[in-house]
């Protein structure tokens, strides 16, 4: 499907993403906004497709998602990973049965098993994604970055091993040094050809305030993106997730500085300037105007902070704006 003349694309990972897009549909039309959403985080577990930005965007949109964790489902129950706990104490060490480290919940787990079941049967991720959407009754797409695997890698200082995102993340509470990202099979997946459409043919890309090195990263690690958006520049506008030095939400601010970045506006700046021409940043970050222009961006200050009320809409029309200045 080609996007429309008017449309919106929006580069997204998982919380942060979720958050515009749903500020974004108060001042942009649903069915002209289209979602590249990070599968670098996916993973297997139970035997399940886990989809974990994909699900947090379709939740929030869904307006579903349980607010106060930011992921899963509202008025969610855990049963199914409490019984699952009797199995630990007949597990053979060595046994990676039965993890509760990830937790699923028991309406959650109906997702999974859906997509696990689709993509058995030969359907494609974009394919099992808008089927999802439908059913949660969403209007805008919501399109996988690839359909092929791509894995997130990231590399622990202390212990020198290489582990996927989410046992960092979540297993490891992302509580531990990071020394290098690797992107595995980014080099052999091609970008969807919907997505490729999406971002070559909207009005506007928008870089949505996910954390630039693992949510948006693995989605320019695909081959040609970064060609195709530094081909339209100008009409790509980034949204900052740093904030007065710090990430609203997850190890950004972190991970930048671990992995040899300044973790400020000014190092999200420099990080983008070649394939956006504009970064908004909150007014905390005024005096740091300059040193994005000397970055190679423009700098539009406006509040940014989505959980302080009227914030969202006003951010999402200022962007916009921006972009299409």
């Amino acid at each position: 499907m080609s996007a429309t003349a008017r449309s919106v694309t929006v580069l997204c990972g998982g919380v942060g993403a979720a958050r515009f897009l749903r500020a974004l549909a108060n001042v942009h039309r649903v069915s002209d906004t289209t979602a590249v959403i990070n599968t670098g985080d996916d993973t297997v577990l139970h035997g399940l497709h886990i989809s974990p930005d994909i699900d947090t965007v379709t939740y929030t949109l869904a307006g579903a998602i349980d607010p106060e964790r930011g992921w899963g489902l509202r008025g969610e129950s855990w049963r199914a990973m409490e019984a699952l706990q009797r199995f630990a104490l007949v597990k053979p060490t060595g046994s990676e049965a039965a993890p509760t480290w990830f937790n699923l919940g028991d309406r959650d787990l109906a997702t999974h098993l859906y997509r696990t079941a689709r993509r058995a049967e030969g359907a494609s991720l974009t394919a099992v994604t808008a089927e999802l959407a439908a059913a949660w009754g969403l209007e805008q797409q919501l399109l996988p970055m690839s359909d092929s695997v791509v894995s997130t890698m990231v590399s622990l200082r202390e212990e020198a091993i290489e582990v996927p995102f989410q046992e960092y993340f979540v297993k490891r509470g992302h509580n531990v040094l990071v020394d290098a990202l690797r992107f595995a099979g980014a080099a052999e997946a091609p970008l969807t050809q919907p997505a490729r459409s999406a971002l070559v043919d909207s009005e506007v890309v928008v870089i949505a305030p996910s954390n630039p090195l693992v949510s948006i990263g693995p989605i320019r690690a695909l081959a040609d993106v970064d060609d195709l958006l530094a081909a339209r520049r100008e009409s790509v506008v980034a949204i900052s997730p740093i904030v007065g030095g710090v990430a609203l939400k997850g190890p950004a601010d972190r991970m930048l500085r671990e992995l040899g970045h300044e973790p400020s506006v000014v190092g999200v700046a420099r990080l983008y300037a070649e394939i956006a021409s504009t970064l908004v940043i909150d007014p905390v970050d005024e005096a740091s105007v300059a040193a994005i222009e000397a970055a190679g961006m423009r700098a539009l200050v406006t509040p940014s902070v989505m959980s302080e009320v009227n914030v969202g809409p006003e951010l999402a029309r200022r962007t916009l704006a921006a972009a299409r200045r």
